[in-house]
């Protein structure tokens, strides 16, 4: 495990507000962004009201659609602690 670095809290943001601020920073809606996904507005709207989880498989098809990390989505607001500290 040495490879890896360390992360750290930085804000607190939950999963569903990760979902929605990546997908409006692309400038898409809820309903474009289920058509792009296959995963119907509704659940969108849950998960970004964290109603409903995310899960690993919804969050390997957001991501990969809004072009991000899974982890950018699943764990939101952790920080590389060497890259803070530079």
């Amino acid at each position: 495990m040495s490879q890896f670095r360390s992360a750290k809290r930085r804000i607190t943001v939950s999963v569903g507000e990760s979902v929605r601020i990546v997908r409006e920073l692309q400038s898409l809606s809820q309903n474009q962004l289920a058509e792009r996904t296959g995963i119907p507005q509704a659940t969108l709207s849950a998960i970004e009201n964290d109603r409903v989880r995310l899960g690993v498989e919804r969050a390997k098809v957001l991501a990969r659609t809004l072009k991000c990390h899974p982890a950018v989505l699943v764990f939101p607001g952790w920080e590389d602690r060497l890259a803070s500290a530079a």
